[in-house]
């Protein structure tokens, strides 16, 4: 947000994470961030409400955040070499007229093949266990990654920019 030289405030709406059961990760993110715009506007009156949520998918199984050491070697020996697809929903809700827009920008990511070593070396110097997929790519976790794909490069590391400024236009709000 500090990029868009807008003026906001952060607040923590309390929301469970959990995934509803036979969810999918593109779901899991867009129902999330749409929960956590609207438990943001019971905490502000009459503003712009920014969501977003981000979960991590491969073959169609979802990567949560890994909690602990153990569990982020274990999903990174599961995504070296593979495709793991980000799916980085955005919400913005204005409070005022009760408007939610709504969006997912997915973000395409190979992983390098890493070694266990490597992966050892990167989990002690960078402690991602609080990433979708064990993977800061804005730190380290940039040497894990071969390649990247997406409509929204800003998406992968957790709030997509390019369409929060569409959205924003969308409320009459020009950034530049």
């Amino acid at each position: 947000m500090e990029r868009l030289g807008l003026p906001f405030e952060v607040v923590a709406p309390d929301v469970d994470e959990a995934p509803l059961p036979h969810e999918s990760a593109e779901r899991t993110a867009l129902r999330l961030a749409e929960m956590k715009a609207q438990a943001g506007a019971r905490l502000t009156q009459g503003a712009l409400i920014v969501g977003s949520d981000q979960v991590a998918a491969m073959d169609g199984k979802r990567l949560g955040k890994p909690g602990n050491h153990a569990s982020a070697v274990r999903q990174l020996q599961m995504v070296r070499g593979k495709h793991v697809v980000f799916h980085t929903a955005l919400c913005l809700y204005n409070a005022a007229s009760d408007r939610t827009q709504l969006a997912n920008v997915p973000t395409t990511v190979t992983f390098r093949g890493i070694t266990d070593a490597q992966i050892e070396r990167y989990l002690t110097l960078e402690r991602p266990y609080d990433c979708a997929g064990s993977a800061r790519i804005e730190g380290l976790g940039i040497a894990l990654v071969e390649h990247v794909m997406s409509d929204d490069p800003t998406a992968l590391i957790g709030l997509p920019l390019m369409q929060l400024v569409t959205m924003l236009r969308n409320e009459g709000i020009e950034v530049v």
